[in-house]
């Protein structure tokens, strides 16, 4: 059965949205300033031996739509066989007919491996096989791979903890052209409330800056000392996963006492830990401004839902799901200090509930400031939004209440290098469908040249300038 869906005019509609595609959107080049890549399978340029390792071994999407299809967890995360893991997962595909895994799944095996077959239990065994075939191949080594879904940035997702030997080695690396970057992901640094995890962590902090951390300066200067050492290999992005914006009244002589009672591995309550997390975040934020970083937040998910997936599984299992916190208030207290001591740094904010998609985008515009053209960015469709309708949402909303002209782009944020396949061009075909239909319908003029440089900017001019990668000038 071949999938015959995937023309080349695929989701383009009308002849403006052909042209748009065509023209301006296809083969732009990709940077993907948010995933969550492996800087060692990079570096030393992994080898999958099977398609299951590259498709099934950490994506947590597939992995719920396998616990919806009725799939037991031996075959989802278990110690089942490469071909049975991907046997079981040729049975769900045809089931995800409407989820984006269906049209992810194959824009993957088209534009990756040139399969046009529709992935079902009567084709698994055949495309197992060619695909493995190809994994063999050099092609298909983890750089090239890479490179050939057109990505001349990457930027990776680290703790301040990790030692960046596989960043450093990248960076040292001319034979290799596609831009591998870290960012800062220092939410271990604000998990005060499980004190075993978070004094654990803490000691990888000492160990990596050579430092005893006993006080609330020691870890300051230990944050500052990652910050400083990611800066020297590239890193231009902050990110911070969060509930909701830590917006709490502090002192800093009141977050030391809370923190040097955690050391002790005596327990946090819970407004001492809110309190703390505003501490922290707020002199990470000052750190992004000071370099002149990109800081993103990704806002809203209810982690770990799920105790019994949690222990069997680990963290990332496929149990994390939407939260219901009310944003406003707190993100309005937290970016507004930051705006009244003119330390907010450029900003890109995801929210993964649907009902705060018009929150985020109101909040982000009323801080603006006319130094960089969209200093605040509403980010793009994010995690549970990251599907045709919530992606036309995103765009809807966005020029409703903004400029779509400034808008950053798309991001993978995905564990697989296939996705740089097919969620970047699935989003540049939604976007192209949306212009072209409006264009159609006389919203916009018919001015494809106009409007296309927009649409060429969008998936990757602004990036460029936004970010201010070392190379990408």
């Amino acid at each position: 059965m071949r999938t015959s869906i995937l023309s080349k005019d695929f989701l383009l509609d009308t002849p403006e949205a052909r042209r748009l595609y065509h023209n301006f959107a296809a083969g732009q080049p990709i940077i993907d300033y948010h995933n969550h890549l492996s800087a060692a399978d990079v570096a030393n340029d992994r080898i999958h031996e099977t398609i299951t390792q590259l498709w099934l071994e950490t994506d947590h999407y597939k992995w719920r739509a396998m616990r919806a299809n009725g799939i037991d967890e031996a075959y989802v995360t278990g110690d089942a066989s490469d071909y049975e893991r991907f046997a079981r997962w040729a049975d769900t595909v045809p089931h995800t007919i409407r989820n984006p895994l269906f049209h992810w799944t194959h824009l993957e095996l088209d534009r990756a491996f040139g399969i046009d077959a529709m992935l079902s239990p009567s084709t698994a065994r055949d495309i197992y096989n060619r695909t493995n075939e190809l994994l063999a191949t050099p092609e298909f080594g983890m750089r090239r791979l890479i490179e050939r879904s057109g990505a001349v940035v990457v930027c990776t997702t680290d703790d301040p903890a990790d030692s960046l030997e596989y960043h450093r080695r990248l960076r040292n690396d001319d034979t290799y052209h596609v831009n591998v970057f870290p960012t800062f992901r220092p939410d271990r640094a604000l998990g005060i409330h499980d004190a075993k995890s978070f004094n654990e962590w803490i000691e990888r902090l000492g160990e990596r800056t050579n430092r005893d951390i006993t006080t609330f300066s020691d870890l300051l200067q230990a944050l500052q000392s990652r910050h400083d050492d990611f800066h020297d290999v590239g890193c231009r992005l902050a990110d911070h996963g969060l509930e909701t914006f830590p917006a709490a009244d502090f002192t800093d002589r009141s977050a030391s006492s809370i923190f040097e009672n955690a050391r002790t591995g005596s327990a946090v309550g819970v407004d001492d830990a809110a309190l703390y997390r505003s501490a922290v975040c707020y002199h990470l934020v000052r750190m992004n401004h000071e370099k002149g970083w990109v800081q993103q937040f990704h806002v809203g998910p209810i982690r770990n839902v799920n105790t019994r997936l949690r222990e069997q599984v680990g963290a990332d299992a496929g149990c994390d799901a939407i939260g219901d916190w009310n944003h406003a208030s707190s993100m309005a207290r937290f970016f507004d200090r930051l705006d009244r001591e003119g330390v907010l740094a450029r900003s890109i904010l995801y929210n993964v509930n649907p009902r705060d998609t018009a929150v985020f985008t109101a909040m982000a515009g009323s801080f603006n400031d006319g130094s960089t053209p969209g200093k605040m960015q509403y980010g793009p469709a994010w995690w549970y939004l990251d599907q045709m309708n919530g992606m036309i949402e995103h765009l809807n909303v966005l020029s409703d209440f903004g400029l779509l002209r400034r808008f950053v782009g798309m991001v993978t944020d995905s564990r697989s290098p296939l996705s740089l396949f097919s969620r970047h061009e699935y989003f540049r075909r939604v976007l192209c469908r949306a212009l072209g239909r409006d264009i159609h319908d006389g919203i916009l003029p018919a001015d494809i040249d106009w409007i296309g440089s927009l649409v060429r900017a969008i998936c990757s001019e602004n990036a460029r300038a936004f970010f201010r990668f070392e190379g990408e000038d």
